[in-house]
């Protein structure tokens, strides 16, 4: 019986041969780039030395990890990653579900199609492109907000310098780049909702507002709850360009995060333990935060990510 299992299970993937073959890139690239590096996560452990190499360098066990936590700057690490990163989980993760539930209800595709172009295209600019565009936006000597701010009677506002601003901008800038990109899913899940339970809730006299409550936001809920599961893992990993970009002698105290002091400490001054102990550290909350959305969510019915 199990004979016969093992030469059916190899029938099916003679036939689905050329699906699988399509898996191969995928799987290399998680190998190479993702689960081979998993292995440096050692170098939190040890006092690493390049000519002494991966298996010749001192082991300390957790003295990196305590040097960290006994460091004055964790503090002020953590907090204004924490802050951002709440910014954007508040502020922009809505924000792409709120526009694709809009999207939804145009009737004109030519002016729906043109609209989805125009929101997609900043997830193509780069941040440097974007960083660029701030500063001509924003700066005191021309920029077009300040111009309009003077023009109205107001005094000039320093945008760029003032720590006040820092997190504001950040949020704005990933809203203005990511929102429109982030529709693409909500949108797909919403071609899949049956016409005719829209039908059905019209003939009943259900309004506008009753089927997105009760047959569109129930249809895309598992999606938002995975979505905002994947969204938590990654909480505190805010990528490193944008916030280097942004980043004087004038804000860093609000805008310092795990990765721009990993960048500074570990490539620049060539702290490699020390700094692979601060990832490794701003990995671990994210799988905390994963692993205890995903278990309430089960524990609310919802599927999941695993």
């Amino acid at each position: 019986m199990q004979r016969g299992n093992w030469s059916q299970q190899l029938r099916q993937i003679k036939v689905d041969r050329w699906l699988y073959l399509m898996l191969v890139p995928g799987i290399v690239y998680f190998v190479v780039f993702k689960y081979f590096p998993m292995w440096g996560i050692f170098l939190a452990f040890q006092d690493y030395q390049p000519y002494l190499g991966f298996w010749g360098s001192k082991w300390v066990g957790l003295r990196h990890f305590e040097r960290f936590f006994s460091d004055p700057s964790f503090w002020m690490l953590f907090r204004n990653t924490f802050y951002i990163a709440s910014y954007n989980l508040i502020f922009y993760f809505p924000l792409p579900i709120l526009i694709a539930l809009m999207l939804n209800e145009v009737k004109n595709e030519l002016f729906k199609r043109l609209a989805q172009t125009f929101i997609y295209v900043p997830h193509f600019f780069s941040w440097v492109v974007i960083s660029g565009l701030s500063y001509i936006l924003l700066t005191t000597e021309g920029g077009i907000v300040n111009e309009l701010i003077q023009y109205g009677g107001g005094e000039k506002i320093n945008f760029l310098l003032n720590k006040d601003w820092f997190r504001t901008l950040i949020t704005s800038q990933i809203i203005w780049k990511e929102t429109g990109w982030g529709t693409i899913i909500f949108l797909a899940a919403l071609s899949g909702v049956d016409p005719s339970l829209y039908e059905a809730s019209r003939i009943d006299g259900a309004n506008r507002w009753r089927q997105l409550v009760h047959i569109t936001l129930p249809a895309i809920r598992s999606t938002i709850i995975i979505l905002l599961i994947l969204r938590l893992g990654n909480f505190l990993e805010l990528g490193f360009e944008q916030i280097y970009l942004m980043l004087n002698a004038m804000n860093r105290e609000a805008g310092e995060t795990f990765d721009t002091y990993i960048y500074t400490n570990g490539i620049q001054q060539g702290l490699f333990s020390y700094t692979t102990a601060v990832g490794l550290f701003n990995s671990s909350i994210g799988l905390v935060l994963i692993v205890t959305a995903n278990a309430i969510a089960k524990r609310f019915g919802e599927e999941g990510v695993y």
